[in-house]
């Protein structure tokens, strides 16, 4: 695959004062456009992260945005924090708005989260179908495995300290079982490892909500899981895709860890993403 340009990085000014970095991946000049892919990281990382999935969808036909939470990345704000319970879903509707303007009215936009990422998007588009074409969720963060006492703290905390900031509980080595991308992922400057009560909260509610809508999906989604994944429960997506209906396509990656897209392996989960987006949004002549 040839190297393709760095991104192109952008801020974008929330009505609540706060920045917003964006990731830009065009399409070389002269290559025919297929769509508009955007791209939505995971927890206490950022989309930077991401450079090799964007290549692969450019290679497709796909311009790629991406941004950082807040909290995240280049993007203003505590690490780990919000400032409304709904926020991540708030900034996503805006992004999407933003990357609909910026591309011409007859092509396609798919959404792409991973992880707490992979909760947003199915989130968003269970309220809003109609703003996306297609989807993916890669590994989402749909059943928080919470025991009681975490269940109970997670009831209470946010009410009385929503700020409250820990350590997420996340180890790095399960990340991939390529030791590399470990290292990469531990060395980052831009890593970080805080969680707030709101915020916790906030993903395990939006997992169940997605769930719960299963049953009623109706825009096209992939969605990719790792079966040895030991920082977000499968048994979420198990439990969404025994719902879904037939729009949804499933494949789970038995042997891999939670970072499908850096897996040693991580062409298969290419494979099966641009076969999916083929046969879903197939090529305009």
């Amino acid at each position: 695959m040839p190297q393709l340009p760095a991104p192109i990085i952008s801020n974008f000014k929330t009505s609540k004062g706060e920045t917003i970095a964006i990731y830009d991946w065009p399409l070389q000049t002269g290559q025919k456009s297929r769509g508009t892919a955007l791209l939505v990281h995971g927890l206490g990382e950022h989309i930077g992260r991401y450079a090799h999935v964007a290549q692969h969808l450019n290679q497709w036909g796909y311009s790629v945005r991406g941004y950082d939470h807040f909290g995240h990345g280049l993007s203003t704000g505590v690490r780990g924090g919000l400032l409304s319970d709904n926020q991540l879903l708030d900034d996503l509707d805006v992004m999407l708005l933003q990357a609909r303007q910026n591309m011409p009215a007859n092509e396609k936009l798919v959404l792409v989260g991973h992880s707490m990422g992979g909760g947003v998007v199915g989130r968003f588009v269970s309220m809003h179908p109609e703003r996306v074409d297609a989807l993916v969720m890669s590994s989402p963060a749909l059943d928080g495995g919470l025991n009681a006492i975490q269940k109970l703290l997670l009831s209470t905390l946010p009410k009385i300290a929503p700020n409250l900031r820990v350590g997420n509980g996340l180890d790095p080595r399960f990340i991939s079982h390529d030791e590399s991308m470990v290292a990469a992922y531990t060395s980052d400057p831009l890593v970080h490892d805080r969680i707030s009560a709101r915020l916790g909260r906030f993903i395990v509610n939006n997992g169940a909500e997605v769930i719960a809508s299963a049953s009623n999906w109706r825009v096209p989604t992939l969605l990719m899981f790792a079966g040895q994944d030991k920082l977000v429960s499968p048994a979420g997506s198990r439990a969404f895709a025994a719902n879904a209906p037939s729009c949804v396509e499933v494949q789970c990656f038995e042997h891999m860890y939670h970072e499908i897209f850096n897996e040693p392996d991580q062409a298969q989960v290419f494979t099966c993403m641009s076969t999916w987006l083929d046969r879903t949004l197939p090529e305009q002549s």
